[in-house]
């Protein structure tokens, strides 16, 4: 049985998500210690129960542990299996990242699947929905399977009660391919999404937006979202270019001066788009595993996060697969696999 240490690297939930999928994907039993230790609350939140759980229904598993802060868990697949499936979190809890623990052994199944997923689907700490529609799944979909994702109602944090539906059709085995080069950037515009707050504070958003990007004003959206459960708000810019769609957004919080939220976002799209690499530091800790599973295939990104090594450390675990990364001239390294 595989021995995961939850505290290395950075020590956070990726840890066990990474490993419950990679487990499902390969069929390998795992124990994993020291959950998020290095976390203000170790141990088991309810959004990484939830992913346990969905992954236990998918791989029709046995479990240990599986209980709110418990720092140890238990996981023995029988063999993931296709259906349908709906996984709630029950907070703010990001049911994006519950989709991800389950997605890999998905799209290998030997059947469709259609899944409902219930929780926060716009949260500081997790990719929006927004990033999982336009800049993840279409490059999923370039390996082979074919994976639709639709929002039904939008989740803020803190009420959560998002909810959007998954339709996957799954391939024999991911095609790998190489995204090296970006291209000429195509398109770009922002969004600002507020539900159940002042649309000036999507205005005041969109005001910095506009300045510090010089963008027309047809690329600068004011979105009032209706359906979601609580309110919130989040800044989203796109940047499409000849080779992906990339994502980047912020969110508002009580405290946090709209202007703040605008300007982050703008500055983290600037430093993508002075970089040249096609791929952002967010999504290449996102392809990571189905790049591993394609065994091939490679990408140029921005410096790694420690989230993303960290993600590499739990892969090389579970795969037989070796993951090269290195520094290329300027901004930005190349990361292989083979």
């Amino acid at each position: 049985m595989i021995v995961i240490d939850g505290s290395m690297g950075e020590g956070g939930g990726q840890i066990l998500r990474s490993s419950l999928g990679l487990s499902l994907v390969t069929g390998k039993p795992f124990r994993i210690e020291n959950i998020r230790s290095q976390r203000r609350k170790p141990g088991l939140m309810r959004q990484h129960l939830t992913a346990v759980q969905a992954a236990v229904r998918v791989g029709d598993a046995r479990v240990e542990g599986d209980s709110i802060g418990s720092d140890e868990l238990v996981f023995e697949p029988r063999g993931a299996r296709p259906g349908e499936f709906s996984f709630a979190v029950g907070t703010a809890g990001s049911a994006t990242l519950v989709l991800q623990t389950v997605l890999p052994a998905l799209l290998l199944a030997d059947g469709p699947s259609r899944l409902v997923l219930e929780g926060g689907t716009h949260n500081p700490w997790a990719p929006p929905f927004d990033f999982l529609e336009k800049a993840f799944l279409p490059l999923v979909n370039r390996m082979g399977p074919r994976v639709a994702a639709r929002l039904e109602r939008p989740g803020f944090y803190p009420a959560g009660g998002g909810r959007f539906h998954v339709e996957v059709e799954p391939a024999s085995v991911l095609t790998p391919f190489d995204l090296v080069d970006r291209g000429e950037i195509i398109s770009h515009r922002a969004r600002a999404l507020v539900a159940s707050i002042p649309a000036s504070i999507a205005r005041r958003e969109i005001k910095v937006v506009a300045r510090k990007t010089g963008w027309d004003s047809d690329d600068l959206k004011i979105e009032e979202v209706e359906g979601s459960p609580g309110p919130g708000n989040a800044v989203l810019l796109e940047i499409e270019s000849e080779a992906l769609v990339e994502v980047f957004s912020g969110f508002g919080q009580k405290g946090v001066r709209a202007e703040a939220v605008a300007n982050a976002v703008v500055k983290e799209a600037r430093r993508y788009i002075d970089s040249g690499v096609p791929v952002g530091r967010h999504l290449a800790d996102q392809l990571l595993i189905p790049f591993a599973l394609a065994g091939g295939g490679s990408f140029r990104t921005l410096p790694l996060s420690r989230h993303a090594r960290t993600n590499i450390a739990v892969i090389g675990e579970f795969v037989d697969v070796a993951i090269s990364v290195t520094d290329v001239e300027g901004e930005g390294c190349l990361v292989i696999f083979k």
